[in-house]
């Protein structure tokens, strides 16, 4: 027993091996949707409101740095799953507009953000974003990936979201 455990490891590891010293190459590049707007809609009632929250939420607040409408999109005990700032609405906005230091610019009529999907289920909403990643040992100087976020709506607001950042 004791040597096939031993041989399943090393199989294991001369296996994994060559995925260790292949360098990154990038893939297709991820490329947005040609209408944004559009994918913020449902035809079910519910799953069109909760999109339409997120849709007020990228353009209001996080494109615009309107953050004064902040009770408008996201719940005062708001639950935040990004390390870099705290739960609770007003730990948000403080974190936009003290930390960061955002400043509110003109509302768009239409998102800058460029957004590759955006899925609603039950009370969750999930938005795709390419994200151009700068990387100078990569042989372009960079490669094309995936952000997201996703949030829990509750009665109108965001009550929870949830990304991939990292501390800095």
């Amino acid at each position: 027993m004791k040597r096939l455990f031993v041989t399943a490891v090393a199989l294991a590891a001369v296996l994994a091996q060559p995925a260790m010293v292949r360098p990154a190459t990038a893939q297709e590049a991820v490329v947005p949707a040609g209408d944004a707007e559009a994918l913020f809609t449902s035809p079910d009632p519910a799953l069109n409101a909760n999109k339409q929250v997120v849709y007020g939420i990228i353009r209001d607040l996080l494109e615009a740095g309107h953050w004064d409408m902040a009770d408008r999109y996201l719940s005062e005990e708001y639950v935040q799953h990004n390390p870099n700032a705290a739960s609770g609405r007003a730990a948000v906005v403080d974190y936009f507009t003290k930390v960061r230091q955002v400043k509110p610019q003109p509302i768009s009529a239409k998102l800058k953000t460029p957004i590759v999907s955006v899925t609603a289920e039950g009370d969750l909403v999930v938005v795709a974003y390419p994200r151009q990643v700068k990387d100078p040992k990569h042989p372009a100087g960079g490669y094309s990936t995936t952000w997201f976020d996703m949030w829990r709506i509750r009665d109108g607001k965001a009550v929870e979201h949830w990304d991939p950042a990292l501390l800095p």
